[in-house]
């Protein structure tokens, strides 16, 4: 069985590969009637594969947690992926467009596009359970919960913590150390 994808005949992709309403490419069926587009098989794949995809590309700043449970992908259809950046400013911002595109294109998937958006901002409710444990196993305290003002040490787990900086190694996050082992560690902001 063959999925059917309709294409503007007059895109880019359809014209670069010189097709367009004037000329028909090889396998291409007829138009509906009454339509704009041309139906022809789709090489795609669905929904489900580049949210698989996506799941395999690492945070740059945080690479145990994908950018699936850090919560930034918004959307995923088999021809767009909207993501939401961290913050506004946030400098992984191109990296990790530059990653998802290594990894759409490696998948065979190039034609899906990339697209950001700041609206609505990202929140750090949006970070899965599993991406917290992996932020905790990793030695990064998860947010807190909202109106929880204590933080639990990554390291041993005591409540006995205190924040050091309100900036830790990147933005996002903010240094604490905790009272009971000494140890240094990151809490990662609420948004």
């Amino acid at each position: 069985m063959v999925a059917l994808s309709t294409t503007d005949t007059h895109s880019s992709r359809a014209n670069s590969r010189g097709c367009g309403a004037a000329k028909a490419c090889p396998g291409d069926k007829p138009a509906p009637h009454g339509t704009d587009f041309e139906v022809r098989p789709s090489t795609t794949l669905g929904t489900s594969d580049v949210w698989a995809v996506l799941e395999r590309v690492p945070d740059p700043e945080i690479p145990v947690v994908s950018i699936v449970d850090l919560g930034i992908v918004r959307e995923v259809s088999p021809e767009r992926v909207t993501l939401t950046p961290t913050y506004t400013g946030c400098p992984a911002t191109l990296v990790i467009e530059q990653m998802v595109r290594a990894a759409l294109d490696e998948a065979g998937l190039p034609h899906v596009r990339i697209e950001t958006t700041l609206s609505p901002p990202w929140t750090t409710d949006w970070i899965s359970e599993e991406g917290k444990r992996k932020l905790l196993a990793y030695g990064i305290a998860p947010p807190r919960a909202a109106g929880q003002r204590e933080v639990e040490c990554p390291q041993c787990g005591s409540n006995d913590t205190q924040e050091v900086s309100r900036f830790g190694s990147t933005p996002c996050k903010a240094q604490w150390r905790c009272r009971s082992c000494l140890e240094p560690f990151d809490l990662f902001k609420c948004h």
